[in-house]
């Protein structure tokens, strides 16, 4: 029944912003630790960013000072806006609960490359 859908990824050159959007359907996110994750090709899942319940924030190191986590609690979803995109940012770009066992949904593609 809880549905994540994530959208706003793309090809896009280096240097280049973008933010995703994470919509989430039935569950409310607002007592909820949220994460954004990625997956490179042929790689695993890596923690990107979280945003705590209480709205606190963690970042991974290789993104600290590029990347925002937040989330708009009245319409469901969590945001990530990465700025300076580098290639190595390339992957298929995930949200989920953080401490909860919830199916990944599809992700999103990005692609970062000159």
């Amino acid at each position: 029944q809880v549905q994540l859908v994530e959208s706003g990824g793309g090809l896009v050159q280096p240097g280049v912003s973008l933010r995703l959007v994470c919509e989430v359907s039935g569950r409310d996110i607002s007592i909820y630790d949220m994460g954004w994750y990625r997956q490179a090709q042929g790689k695993q899942h890596e923690l990107v960013a979280r945003i705590t319940n209480a709205g606190s924030t963690f970042y991974a190191d290789f993104v600290k000072g590029r990347f925002t986590i937040s989330r708009d609690i009245i319409a469901n979803t969590v945001s990530l806006e990465m700025n300076n995109l580098k290639s190595e940012d390339t992957a298929v770009y995930y949200c989920n609960f953080h401490w909860l066992p919830t199916p990944w949904g599809q992700g999103t593609q990005v692609t970062v490359s000159s």
